[in-house]
């Protein structure tokens, strides 16, 4: 493989890669769970939270193949499987399906995942000097605290 002159020094591009590999499999794993919700909801909010959720799950499908090529970018491999996902994912899976309440507020805590994920990453980025992965981490804060606060104004009384 030819070597890589980006202008991050190696070890600046293996710390960034680690961390977006840990923001990777927490929005898969977030993604997962948000389609298997739309999938399973029940109750009087039905139409609303199937829809929502389809929004949601639809956003976290598009924004994992940026950081996947992101992490390539920077030469190293994304994770390949749900055993990597697992390794890397600060997100729990479910063991069974929840009621529509706790779907949200399971989702808000997938999304606050995601955020504390995104903003670990920051110091590996800035310290290589990384424009290009602080953008993308920026986007992701965005989305997933406005996210986060339209779920937790669902659970409100």
């Amino acid at each position: 493989m030819m070597k890589i002159n980006i202008g991050i020094p190696e070890e600046e591009r293996s710390a960034i890669s680690e961390s977006l590999k840990k923001l990777l499999a927490d929005t898969y794993t977030l993604y997962q769970k948000t389609h298997s919700y739309h999938w399973n909801v029940t109750g009087p909010m039905f139409q609303t939270l199937h829809i929502l959720f389809m929004t949601q799950y639809t956003e976290l499908w598009n924004a994992i193949d940026p950081i996947a090529e992101r992490i390539r970018s920077l030469g190293y491999y994304a994770p390949m499987g749900g055993w990597e996902f697992a390794k890397y994912s600060s997100i729990t899976e479910d063991k069974e399906v929840p009621k529509a309440h706790d779907m949200i507020k399971h989702l808000v805590e997938g999304n606050e995942a995601v955020i504390r994920t995104a903003r670990a990453a920051y110091a590996p980025a800035e310290k290589g000097n990384d424009q290009a992965t602080l953008d993308l981490l920026t986007q992701r804060l965005d989305i997933h605290e406005k996210t986060a606060w339209m779920l937790r104004s669902l659970l409100e009384d």
